[in-house]
Parts: structure tokens; C-alpha cells; sequence
């Protein structure tokens, strides 16, 4: 998988595709709009860009508290833009990784 395309494509299986990096699958399991199980994805890591989508879940659930520790954590400014746009963003960030 290497498009933003692609990876929206994706959502229509009930499975992450194998070998997704934590920080993908929890973008996954979001855009399925399974919050929880994104949020168990970085919830217990601590690299910087586990702490980046732990940000913007936290931004979702409305948590901007607990986000902008996140975003520190991540070495991150929250963006002004709106969830989705974070979303795909962030998506093909770590896709190009």
C-alpha cells in the first residue's frame, strides 16, 4: 500500500492489511470508525510517532487537554485544520515512511 487512495480503499475489509506499522493500523481501525481499537494501537507506545496519532485521537474524542500532551510528546503543534484533513495527513506521512 503506498497511496492515500489506497489506504482508503483498504477500509472496506474487516482486516488491516498485514504488516501495517502500529501508527497505520491505528489510522485503520479509526477510519473504520472504531475508536477504541485505534486508541489500543499507540496507547502503550512511546516513539514520537505513536505520540502523533495518539494526539490527534485524543483531538477527536475531544480531549485537547490530553491531545496537546500528546502533541508535545510528538514534538507536534496541533494543526488548525479540520479531523480529516489531520487524518489524511498523518496517513500519508507514514505511508511515505
Amino acid at each position: 500500500m503506498k497511496t492515500l487512495a489506497e489506504f482508503k480503499a483498504s477500509l472496506t475489509s474487516t482486516q488491516p492489511a498485514s504488516g501495517l506499522p502500529p501508527q497505520l493500523k491505528a489510522l485503520w481501525y479509526d477510519g473504520k470508525g472504531d475508536w477504541n481499537q485505534a486508541h489500543a494501537q499507540v496507547d502503550h507506545l512511546t516513539d514520537r510517532s505513536s505520540a502523533w496519532v495518539h494526539a490527534y485521537l485524543h483531538r477527536k474524542e475531544g480531549d485537547i487537554w490530553n491531545a496537546d500532551y500528546w502533541y508535545r510528546q510528538a514534538r507536534q503543534t496541533r494543526p488548525d485544520v479540520s479531523l480529516d484533513e489531520e487524518w489524511e495527513q498523518l496517513v500519508v506521512e507514514f505511508l511515505e515512511d
